[in-house]
């Protein structure tokens, strides 16, 4: 279906929330996560993005050994990073866009960028280089096939930032949102909250845009009027229309993804094990006995 069929709305079908639901929301998080923050060493602070949230409500064992890994760039993981940047570059392209070109001007904006990503582009190898051009490439063709010019009325940004504190700065709620579209009239919702994903549909995929719906909602008071997961492999949409149902489903995973960390980094928690396909990538693979079983059940099917 046509994208601007799937994220378009007339005015009389957009919803329409009431004034004080920051407030509640707020109130409600607060509410719930204060005991967990009570036992934070003094001083000590909480900062929750999405993948920290995902994180703590898998594997424990897998977050926690995360936690102390050093961050290491590879290939799949700068493909995201190469990708987002070239989406937000084609949005604002004054040229005719030819996909290699913006991959080019990505990469070299990155490799003379002082930051660690900058650093591993000057120093890893020409097939790495080559196979991060490659998917690269791959990835913002096909949102070109799919997508049309955004047009500058329909207020599309890019890379957009949201935070919300809590508890006077103790609680920090951060994401960063790969395109958005549209604005609120007044109590009435209108954005669209857009994430763009290679492979395939993983569940998370929706609590991660619901943890932006909220932050968004304690930052302007309006939620999105859509949610909205795009796979470039499948050219296909996951939407979501935003309730307050959904944004209260949230406030309790928020809440419960603070005891957890709070307990994992801070308390005596012993982390529990949960298998599942993150195991592939796990850094405790070699000593996880659950870990290795599971595995190899799945290679045995």
């Amino acid at each position: 279906m046509d994208v601007l069929e799937q994220l378009g709305a007339q005015i009389d079908d957009r919803p329409v929330f009431p004034n004080d639901l920051r407030y509640h929301l707020r109130a409600a998080l607060e509410t719930a996560t204060a005991p967990h923050l009570d036992t934070l060493p003094e001083g000590a602070d909480l900062f929750l993005h999405k993948h920290r949230l995902a994180q703590v409500h898998g594997c424990e064992t897998k977050f926690v050994a995360d936690e102390a890994e050093e961050f290491e760039w590879k290939v799949p993981i700068a493909r995201g990073t190469i990708v987002h940047k070239a989406v937000e570059l084609a949005v604002n392209w004054r040229r005719e866009i030819e996909p290699p070109t913006i991959i080019d001007e990505v990469l070299a904006r990155f490799e003379q960028d002082s930051g660690s990503l900058g650093h591993w582009l000057r120093g890893c190898n020409e097939a790495e280089r080559a196979e991060l051009r490659s998917e690269s490439l791959d990835s913002i063709s096909k949102y070109l096939e799919c997508w049309p010019p955004l047009k500058p009325a329909w207020r599309p940004v890019t890379e957009s930032r949201l935070r919300a504190e809590l508890h006077g700065g103790r609680l920090i709620l951060a994401g960063k949102v790969d395109l958005t579209l549209g604005a609120a009239q007044g109590q009435r919702a209108g954005k669209v909250l857009v994430d763009f994903k290679t492979g395939g549909f993983v569940p998370v995929h929706r609590e991660d845009l619901r943890f932006y719906a909220l932050v968004e909602t304690l930052r302007i008071g309006v939620p999105p009027r859509l949610l909205a997961s795009y796979y470039l492999d499948q050219a296909h949409f996951v939407p979501e229309a935003v309730t307050e149902e959904t944004l209260l489903a949230t406030v309790a995973r928020v809440s419960d993804g603070v005891d957890r960390l709070a307990s994992l980094l801070h308390g005596d928690c012993i982390p529990a094990k949960l298998v599942g396909p993150a195991c592939r990538w796990c850094p405790v693979i070699d000593s996880c006995h659950e870990g290795i079983t599971h595995l190899e059940d799945q290679e045995n099917r």
